[in-house]
């Protein structure tokens, strides 16, 4: 049976397959196994229930510990670099993401994912003793990479568990884990860090990821792989991109904030990042078995994908970190309106996910894409010519179609990817989009991040009216409280905030259009999708 991709997909017949997998059919034509691994029939529902439990501790963890930081502050100090909560586990999930998606190609997904699961553990149960605010980021690091291999692993074992047909319905069932755990998260966060204490934010994840870890124990079961098929480990290259990736992300943290971008410690972690780069390049050629495998980017359609969903993560950004700025300090709304605006993407796009296969299936992954991507430019573009003051309706009518429209982009180019690649390169092949859109969104969120700031400090030497915030680090203190200052002056910072995220919406308008050409000239009209077994 053809997969079921669609009539405008390309399955690739028995044989040696030009993409690298593993394709065998026996003398009678019949194939001995599926080409993808996959084990037959469906995976247990304790299985499944395990992989929403794994996905929903990635989810919950930075929203669930964001409304606690008044609390860990006040507890442990360390005003000044509690940022580090967040950037450190993003810094660690990032640059493992390589290296958990080879080792699962190598030695299978039951073994990363169980290792994974018990770091994040781990570091869970020891951020909750921590005793100052340096053992907490410490912490939070060992934290992330153990959800690097969650976020990989899980990601992986959708394709593998399930055949192409069903795929739409359990990444929709993971995205709106996903989506549910990242509404619940600040709620729940607030709850605990009020009522039993901030350390029960982490304390929280120990039964979930105790129970994950049991039942992927019990009953997770994989397809018996050859053993030759494994090759040494490149630990050499892991390291180069484990020191290349936290270099460069820890510039883009850092820039802009710590120090300006043009500032010799900026110049010298982006130069020391690209030395560091061509050390991975040269190391990476000669090994067995690369962390980055070459083909990743040698395949049109890898790459393409890879670029498209880069950009996905650059102009995520936007709505994510942005649209809720704009709603409490330009549009008045309290915390739990802005919430509800940001809310309105979340539940749309589990929604176009799930409803995408239909669309896809007739037209083909690529289309289908295109069509979403496509939609997301003119809704971001459309915010940008909203009135000011809008009303509170209007933005939150774009975050309900964006959600839409990314709907139907990210699932199809993640479903599609997966569909070109066999089980033993699957694992890689994930692993690089999420890294992709990982790293886009923290390139996103510098250089958006710059472009806010140029803006605003424009706005405020162009006007110096009474009480106007001379720093940009006074800004938000001065709307935190708009009515100590003249209504004009509180107008005109509102108006400065306004054009700042309309500013943001512009440059996540390029950032659509680029994925956009993207699709367009170099993914291939129909991805070459393996076939599956009847």
């Amino acid at each position: 049976m053809a997969a079921e991709g669609n009539q405008g997909e390309t399955p690739v017949e028995d044989g040696t397959d030009p993409l690298g997998g593993n394709v065998s059919a026996n003398r009678s034509g019949r194939r001995d196994k599926p080409v993808d691994g996959r084990p037959e029939g469906r995976p247990p529902t304790r299985v499944v229930i395990s992989l929403m439990l794994s996905m929903a501790l990635v989810a919950l963890d930075t929203t669930i510990v964001s409304t606690a930081v008044p609390q860990i502050v006040g507890d442990l100090g360390g005003f000044s670099v509690f940022s580090w909560l967040f950037s450190g586990y993003l810094l660690a999930v990032t640059v493992t993401l390589p290296v958990y998606g080879k080792l699962s190609d190598t030695f299978g997904r039951k073994p990363v994912l169980l290792f994974g699961t018990a770091l994040f553990l781990v570091g869970s149960v020891l951020c909750a003793s921590a005793w100052n605010m340096a053992a907490l980021i410490a912490f939070r690091i060992v934290q992330g990479l153990g959800g690097g291999a969650l976020q990989s692993t899980v990601q992986t074992l959708a394709a593998d568990l399930y055949p192409l047909k069903e795929r739409p319905r359990i990444q929709a069932r993971m995205t709106t884990v996903w989506a549910s755990s990242s509404l619940l998260g600040p709620a729940l966060g607030g709850l605990l860090a009020a009522y039993a204490g901030w350390r029960w934010t982490f304390l929280i994840n120990v039964p979930l990821a105790g129970l994950a870890l049991w039942l992927t124990a019990r009953h997770l079961v994989e397809p018996v792989r050859s053993p030759g098929r494994r090759g040494p480990v490149d630990w050499a290259g892991a390291l180069g991109v484990f020191a290349c990736g936290g270099v460069l992300l820890f510039a883009l943290v850092q820039g802009g904030v710590a120090w300006p971008w043009l500032s010799a410690p900026s110049l010298a972690l982006f130069a020391a990042a690209a030395g560091l780069a061509a050390v991975v390049v040269r190391v990476e050629r000669r090994a067995q078995e690369p962390i980055l495998p070459g083909w990743v980017w040698r395949r049109r359609t890898i790459a393409a994908v890879n670029l498209a969903l880069g950009a996905l993560g650059l102009l995520m950004v936007a709505p994510l970190v942005f649209m809720p700025t704009y709603a409490q300090t330009v549009l008045g709304l309290g915390p739990v309106g802005a919430g509800f605006v940001m809310a309105l993407m979340t539940l749309s796009w589990p929604i176009s996910a799930a409803f995408c296969q239909h669309v896809y299936r007739r037209i083909g992954f690529r289309d289908t894409a295109v069509l979403g991507i496509g939609a997301a430019a003119v809704i971001l573009f459309a915010f940008t010519l909203l009135p000011h003051p809008a009303r509170a309706w209007q933005p939150a009518l774009i975050m309900l179609l964006l959600g839409f429209a990314l709907g139907f982009f990210q699932l199809p180019l993640m479903i599609g990817v997966q569909s070109t690649v066999g089980w033993e390169e699957r694992g890689t092949t994930t692993a690089s989009v999420l890294f992709c859109r990982t790293v886009g969104q923290s390139v996103g969120a510098a250089l958006l991040g710059a472009v806010a700031n140029a803006t605003i400090a424009a706005r405020l030497a162009d006007a110096p009216l009474p009480g106007l915030p001379q720093r940009l680090d006074d800004v938000s203190k001065a709307l935190a409280a708009p009515g100590s200052l003249p209504e004009a002056t509180a107008a005109h910072l509102r108006s400065a905030v306004a054009a700042a995220v309309d500013h943001i919406f512009l440059g996540a308008t390029a950032a659509a259009l680029a994925a956009l050409l993207v699709l367009l000239l170099v993914a291939p009209r129909e991805f070459p999708v393996l076939k599956e077994q009847d």
